[in-house]
């Protein structure tokens, strides 16, 4: 491999904690890289069917809660059945409070991001935005981002913001998405949401980072009464090096 190339590959390496092509020389596989590569591979297997430990993070918000289930009875029907998991459970019950914003926890694919990620960015929005700190909170067990929609519309909320573990990936398994929705209702479409994704200690977004994003457009939407394709994100680039999550 000439040495323009090498360079150019560990210059991108350095940019990301992805995996740029595991041996620069093209031989076997080094066996501290494969044995890296397996252990990450483990690690986003078991996120996967983690189960979230929902009284200790109800502690940690220090907050009222409630929770509730999807109609995916467990995690084997959650993931053969992606439908279940956007329902609540028949029979659940929500009280009808009409706040300005709801904000429902969602174990998603990676129960270990909403059990790290979860309450220091609750946290850090209610330091930025005044509709968080009274927002009524959900804990949603084998649920996906749709289940806001139908617990945002019973409750009567303007917005709904859920939070969810995301897709365990081969370097980052415990990934925290936020997506906020106007005027939740079930059958609400994707393109209706805004979304900030990856809010990690790996090179992802820190929570003071998150917090500003999502707190601009809570506000916007407020103004301008809609989410997704009709609200651009504009709000202020806050990405700092020195504003990281201390990896664990």
């Amino acid at each position: 491999m000439n040495g323009t190339l090498k360079s150019r590959l560990e210059a991108l390496a350095a940019l990301t904690p992805s995996r740029v092509r595991l041996d620069f020389a093209g031989g076997p596989v080094p066996l501290d890289r494969l044995l890296s590569f397996q252990e990450d591979h483990a690690a986003a297997r078991d996120a996967i069917t983690e189960r979230p430990d929902w009284p200790g993070l109800a502690a940690a918000l220090d907050r009222p809660v409630q929770l509730v289930q999807s109609r995916a009875p467990d995690r084997a029907s959650y993931l053969r059945r992606p439908d279940l998991g956007r329902r609540l459970a028949r029979g659940t019950e929500v009280a009808e409070s009409r706040p300005s914003l709801a904000i429902v926890i969602a174990d998603g694919l990676s129960p270990p991001a909403v059990m790290a990620h979860a309450a220091p960015l609750v946290a850090a929005l209610d330091g930025v935005c005044a509709a968080s700190r009274g927002a009524p909170v959900f804990l949603a067990e084998q649920a996906r981002v749709a289940i806001g929609d139908e617990i945002g519309a019973l409750c009567g909320a303007r917005l709904v913001l859920v939070l969810i573990g995301e897709r365990p990936g081969l370097t980052v398994s415990d990934s925290l998405g936020a997506y906020l929705t106007w005027a939740p209702a079930p059958g609400t479409r994707d393109s209706a949401r805004n979304c900030v994704s990856n809010i990690h200690a790996r090179g992802g977004l820190s929570y003071t980072a998150a917090a500003a994003r999502l707190a601009w457009l809570i506000a916007q939407a407020g103004e301008r009464r809609v989410t997704g394709i009709g609200l651009k994100d504009e709000s202020p680039n806050l990405i700092s090096a020195k504003d990281r999550i201390p990896e664990r």
